[in-house]
């Protein structure tokens, strides 16, 4: 059986170009896609085993997670 996971993010453009890079590199048991569909992005990620997919979906969110906060101190200049 194949597990899977779904992330859908709006105004997502920076992120997602940085995501794409990771999209590529090879996670042991998973399968990681990164979509354009308009303004949304969508991430599907698919796994072999539940560790496997666990795993991944906590190393995309962490990523998403600290790109967002490296926006906001960008967008409102902190240092």
């Amino acid at each position: 059986m194949q597990h899977r996971a779904y992330l859908w993010f709006r105004n997502f453009e920076e992120l997602y170009h940085a995501l794409r890079i990771e999209a590529g590199r090879e996670i042991p048991r998973t399968m990681v896609k990164i979509e354009k569909h308009g303004d949304e992005t969508q991430i599907e990620i698919k796994a072999k085993d539940l560790h496997a997919l666990r795993a991944a979906l906590n190393s995309y969110l962490r990523w998403i997670n600290l790109g967002m906060e490296i926006g906001e101190v960008i967008k409102d200049g902190r240092t």
